[in-house]
């Protein structure tokens, strides 16, 4: 009785409201019978594919995708990034990880929701009877980049994994237990893929009638050269790689930024130096990427957590000269008046008026110019022109050792930021020079995804972090036959038992 009486209270309050509630009008249902019918839902599918890469505004927590874990499972597993905050960052800042580290749940679950979309989208899209081949294949193309990017980023991860494609959706099975696959299947997909959209996607979007504007940040003919490039980098197929490269070469398309502050300028979404990258704008489509990043207790970036930061002593590893060093908020007068600064040898405890940083926040995604809300507009590179630049001088000094073609090439990225220059081939070794490459890319690509991969591909993932775990008074945990791959979360493998971590942990 009490219910009915609250009810009709209610209506009499608010009579129509509950006519509404009650009837709801209901002005669009996407079903199988209505959906992908038209050229804009095709437009649609494949722009929420590229939406999987980041999170848009509005969303709690910058958790997925390239706006937030694959930063932290790429970088803070390693010497570079490191977190002073508690819970399961710091244990990746600590290189300790288990089945249920969210960050390493949330790669594996993200990921293959990207794989999801896609796989649905090259199973319905040809149903749009109105599309040109033209429209298809320039679709499709785009769809297995993104798919193909996915599953990379899963397999430098978790080694061998489950491959689902659109053939799967023609005749659903819920209830297999499907084995994962080897590396060697996932590597032949991704690269009868990779080659077909190159052969397919156009250098650029200028003029393009299938798009109504200048899209960039779309993939391209130099996107998917340049991510098959990393998977031929991966398996240390050295000439396979520098033919790709040559042909991303002959697009005539990249060339060096001058000046590495302003690639990573929050105005700065595009440029020559782009390849792929995830664009975001402050307004539409943000990321929480300032928040992560920004410094404590800052004047200018004000109210930021510093949840992602390095380690002093990677910063420490940059030399005075090198402009990539004034990257970091490294010694700054705070808004409650402390000095915020590194901690002087030996000392640990601050005297009045300074305040000891645990680690030191960067500029590259908390841009001083930049937007000062909540959500800001970064974009985030998957690939640019350095990479391959010095993916170039690793195949070539693999092949050849060293060279001088492969010493300009290290150097072309070095002279952008005024580090000192590499001498002549003779200095070194194929290891040394193999070390001063590594080196060059950390210094280059911290947060960009890429230290942890570099790190297995060199041979030096566990002899480097364990020296740095050791270094910060850490165990050296280690063990590269265990820790090459995450342990799948726990999640799946209950649900899948083929999905096996042992030897994982």
């Amino acid at each position: 009785m009490k219910r009915t009486i609250i009810l009709f209270s209610a209506c009499i309050i608010g009579l129509a409201s509950c006519k509404r509630i009650a009837e709801p009008t209901v002005y669009s249902i996407l079903t199988e019978a209505n959906a992908f019918q038209t050229k804009a839902d095709a437009v649609a599918a494949v722009n929420g594919i590229y939406a999987r890469l980041k999170q848009p505004s509005g969303v709690s927590d910058s958790y997925q995708y390239y706006a937030g874990f694959q930063m932290a499972i790429t970088d803070f597993t390693t010497d570079i990034g490191h977190s002073f905050q508690s819970g399961d960052i710091s244990q990746l800042s600590d290189a300790q990880w288990s089945t249920n580290n969210k960050y390493i749940n949330f790669a594996y679950q993200h990921q293959y929701k990207l794989i999801s979309d896609a796989n649905t989208a090259l199973f319905n899209i040809p149903k749009i009877k109105t599309l040109t081949e033209t429209q298809l294949n320039q679709y499709f193309s785009e769809i297995k980049f993104l798919r193909a990017l996915a599953y990379i980023d899963l397999t430098d991860e978790f080694g061998p994994v489950i491959l689902t494609t659109e053939e799967n959706l023609k005749n659903p099975d819920y209830t297999t237990k499907v084995p994962p696959a080897s590396l060697e299947v996932i590597n032949a997909f991704l690269i009868s893929d990779l080659e077909s959209a190159a052969a397919n996607l156009p250098v650029n979007y200028e003029g393009k009638a299938i798009y109504p504007t200048n899209d960039v940040g779309r993939a391209t003919k130099g996107a998917a050269l340049s991510l098959l490039t990393k998977l031929y980098m991966r398996e240390h197929q050295w000439q396979k790689a520098l033919e790709t490269i040559q042909k991303i070469e002959d697009l005539h398309q990249y060339e060096l930024y001058p000046t590495y502050a302003g690639l990573f300028a929050e105005s700065n979404k595009w440029c020559k130096e782009s390849i792929f990258s995830s664009l975001a704008d402050a307004l539409n489509d943000a990321t929480e990427l300032m928040n992560h990043f920004g410094p404590l207790n800052n004047p200018v970036v004000t109210d930021r957590w510093q949840y992602y930061a390095v380690s002093w002593s990677f910063w420490n590893s940059y030399a005075p000269n090198d402009e990539r060093r004034e990257m970091f908020f490294y010694d700054y007068k705070g808004t409650d008046g402390l000095q915020y600064m590194q901690a002087p040898a030996g000392q640990t405890t601050p005297p009045k008026g300074k305040y000891y940083l645990p680690d030191v926040a960067t500029k590259k995604y908390a841009d001083p110019a930049g937007s000062k809300t909540y959500y800001d507009g970064h974009g985030i590179p998957i690939l640019r022109y350095a990479d391959i630049v010095l993916c170039k001088a690793e195949a070539l000094n693999e092949i050849n050792g060293p060279t001088q073609a492969s010493i300009d090439l290290i150097n072309s990225v070095k002279a952008r930021s005024k580090a000192t220059l590499l001498g002549a081939p003779g200095t070194y070794t194929k290891d040394s020079l193999r070390d001063k490459i590594l080196q060059e890319r950390g210094w280059e690509f911290f947060f960009e995804c890429k230290r942890r991969v570099d790190l297995i591909r060199m041979g030096k993932y566990q002899e480097v972090v364990n020296t740095y775990l050791k270094s910060v008074g850490k165990p050296a945990s280690i063990d590269i036959a265990k820790h090459k791959y995450f342990p799948y979360p726990q999640t799946q493998v209950d649900l899948n038992p083929n999905l096996s971590n042992a030897g994982r942990l």
